[in-house]
């Protein structure tokens, strides 16, 4: 027997009823407060002031977008604030109800968004399980924005702020954000001098306006240093900025001219590489006040800036910037609604320039900002066009799939650097086109591309689907013959290396994407937007298959060109320097001649105009909706549609192949669908979205059918 056991022996009787005691106290106080998973709180006193919670439910469905009322118990009163992530029971019947308490229900997560005195449900409330952490995620100012986001583009606001608050790792939580650093000092205009009212503009952002802008960048390696600059100006105000680009390439180059305006501290990166637990770190940061300056990708458009002072997005035309996941919000135009509304500057920037950003300035909501045409030419590469009629003018360049002056830009550029060429991408499914002049072949009735489908090869549009008259002809030159081709990237490099069998030959696309290449002579091949930037500038580039970028099946196809165009010559040397860009597509073509003179926001407003003159968005509202045809039909005939709507179809989608990739909104392999757009005039935008919107909740309420896909503004009408 050990001394301890001998000692535990010796104890009077008395210490032994003690302990039993003690134990049945903790036992009893245990039982006043049940807290058994999973809770009903049954019996449990409610918080003595405001005791009732109104909570989002993460549920996707619209037809459960509301707040639910929930009852508080007093023991989770001081951390079941406005904000927190909570648990709650949902799905009970009204019949589970114990002790004036409903239970029942499956456990789901939610936010509290506010706490209030009384519940205008009169019947009992259920109460909350858990709160699952006392940091507040969701701000008075988040949720007003993802409400607003969700009404606009006809979603859930569940849905929204799954892409807008990212998931919570416990252990992040815990630890304690750095001490926020006193503002900076005013920039210097740097590089912003170059641009007539660029200094003017950061001025008026330190100073705490808001100046609106959209800004036509010089070609070269300047803008992310001017991006970091305008941040800088909202930071030394005491505001905060929020700086959203289109990948992460973009954005390790705006953070480091960040990193090296500011320093350390300042400002973080939010990208999906980052991995969860160290975005979630960051994104807390700028939450709890920390950080006031955030660059990141789409996701980072809902960042939690404290007083927000300016918000910037660069080219906003690329589709990286509209989310993949519903209700698919833009970047541009979420930023555009936390501008007004957070009373913030705003700044869109790119080489190009899209019909929005055109409209923008049309309206007088922002002011343009860009360069003097002598500072333009003097900076810009010189641009040079090539048609059909130049296209095999000696042996080599036909080798090479090369023209003539092609082939001798590519030659001479050799000499002094690395040439850069862009081949539209494999896969691209041109639309229809005159093979003369190129041409898109559009319906007569309503400007929609035309299609070759069916066994009979009849042309039809894809829009409205009417079938074309008998006898095609072009409206531009008469002719009447159809062409629609295009060569990959990878084809394209091995013509060239054996075109130029002693220069290496690179290429990035999608598989492997290369971010920067050496200052030597070498030949890149790459896929537009997979450009990688040059040390010092490419000597020239080949910009290839023109007519294909051209042909794509989109309203935008000439804006989408051009901007591709743009982002590829902007990486070329100016022309003081040599640089030389050959485009290889008809010179009469609008977009062509946009790139010779460099003017993205001339063409822009001439396609604003256009669109203006057809009622094509931006300067009407558009909505699709796409599903089983059945359930498209039901839809629109359940739903209460603005008295000017105009439904443009529905027209069958192309059937997705069994084990082929899906792009998003494809319709599931082997199934036939169909699509029907919606068109209001200006101001009418959001009625078509609740019309929408209450239409498919009741559907879905009803359980009538299959849920059908509604999209807000979609970037691919055809």
């Amino acid at each position: 027997m050990s001394s301890e056991n001998g000692r535990s022996q010796g104890k009077p009787p008395e210490h032994g009823e003690q302990l039993a005691l003690i134990r049945e106290s903790v036992r009893e106080a245990k039982a006043k407060a049940p807290k058994a998973k999973p809770r009903t709180w049954r019996g449990a006193p409610l918080a003595k002031t405001l005791p009732v919670a109104r909570v989002l439910v993460d549920k996707g469905p619209v037809h459960l977008d509301r707040l639910w009322d929930y009852a508080v118990p007093e023991e989770l009163d001081a951390d079941a604030r406005p904000g927190v992530r909570v648990r709650v029971r949902f799905g009970a019947g009204t019949r589970n109800v114990r002790g004036g308490r409903r239970e029942g229900g499956g456990l789901l997560d939610g936010y509290i968004v506010d706490r209030v005195a009384e519940s205008d449900y009169q019947g009992p409330l259920a109460a909350i399980a858990q709160v699952l952490s006392p940091e507040p995620v969701l701000s008075p100012a988040l949720y007003e924005l993802c409400r607003a986001v969700a009404d606009r583009y006809a979603g859930s606001l569940a849905d929204v702020l799954q892409l807008a608050v990212p998931p919570r790792h416990a252990r992040i939580e815990a630890e304690p954000s750095p001490a926020p650093l006193p503002p900076p000092g005013v920039p210097e205009p740097g590089s912003w001098a170059r641009y007539p009212t660029g200094p003017a503009f950061l001025d008026a952002v330190a100073r705490g306006d808001v100046p609106r802008a959209v800004w036509t960048a010089l070609p070269g390696p300047h803008w992310p240093h001017e991006l970091a600059r305008a941040a800088a100006a909202a930071l030394s105000s005491g505001r905060g900025a929020l700086v959203v680009v289109p990948d992460g390439r973009d954005a390790a180059r705006v953070d480091a001219a960040l990193g090296e305006l500011l320093g350390e501290g300042r400002h973080v990166l939010l990208t999906a590489e980052l991995g969860p637990e160290e975005r979630y770190r960051r994104w807390l940061a700028v939450s709890r006040g920390s950080v006031r300056a955030v660059v990141g990708t789409r996701a980072a458009m809902f960042a939690p800036v404290r007083d927000l002072g300016l918000v910037a997005v660069w080219d906003d035309g690329d589709g990286s910037h509209s989310a993949q996941n519903a209700p698919h919000p833009h970047s541009r135009e979420v930023l555009v609604q936390r501008a007004v509304h957070e009373k913030a500057a705003f700044l869109l920037g790119g080489f190009g320039c899209t019909v929005e950003a055109a409209q923008l300035v049309n309206t007088g909501w922002a002011l343009p900002l860009a360069a003097a045409r002598e500072t333009v030419r003097a900076v810009a590469p010189a641009v040079r066009t090539v048609g059909d009629s130049d296209e095999a003018r000696d042996a080599a360049a036909r080798a090479a799939r090369l023209p003539s002056h092609a082939w001798q830009a590519a030659r001479e550029g050799l000499k002094h650097g690395p040439v850069l060429v862009q081949v539209p991408r494999r896969g691209y499914v041109p639309r229809l086109g005159c093979e003369r002049c190129r041409e898109p072949a559009r319906c007569g009735h309503c400007a929609g591309p035309l299609e070759a489908g069916g066994a009979d090869g009849a042309l039809r549009c894809g829009w409205c689907g009417q079938e074309a008259p008998p006898g095609w002809h072009c409206t531009e030159c008469g002719g009447s013959r159809l062409r629609a081709r295009v060569v990959g990237a990878g084809r394209t490099a091995e013509e060239l290396g054996r075109a130029f069998p002693s220069v290496p030959v690179r290429t990035s696309g999608r598989d492997h994407i290369l971010d920067t290449v050496p200052d030597r002579p070498a030949i890149v091949v790459s896929t537009p937007g997979a450009e990688p930037v040059a040390e010092g500038g490419y000597a020239a580039a080949l910009l290839l298959d023109g007519w294909a970028l051209l042909g794509l099946p989109d309203l935008r196809a000439g804006e989408e060109a051009l901007r591709r165009w743009l982002a590829a010559a902007a990486l070329v040397r100016g022309q003081a320097d040599g640089g030389v860009v050959v485009v290889v597509a008809e010179p009469t073509l609008r977009p062509v001649q946009a790139l010779v003179r460099w003017d993205p926001a001339g063409h822009a407003m001439r396609e604003l105009a256009d669109r203006a003159e057809l009622g094509f968005p931006p300067v009407s509202r558009m909505a699709s909706v796409s599903g089983p045809p059945q359930d498209v039909a039901d839809l629109l005939a359940a739903a209460e549609l603005p008295e000017d709507a105009e439904v443009l179809g529905p027209v069958p989608l192309p059937v997705t192949a069994p084990g082929r990739p899906r792009r998003p909104g494809d319709p599931p392999p082997g199934e036939r669908w169909e699509r029907a757009l919606l068109r209001v005039r200006p101001g009418r935008g959001a009625a078509l979205a609740a019309a929408l919107k209450t239409a498919q909740a009741a559907r879905l309420a009803r359980r009538d059918g299959e849920p059908v896909r509604l999209r807000i503004d979609p970037p691919d009408i055809g």
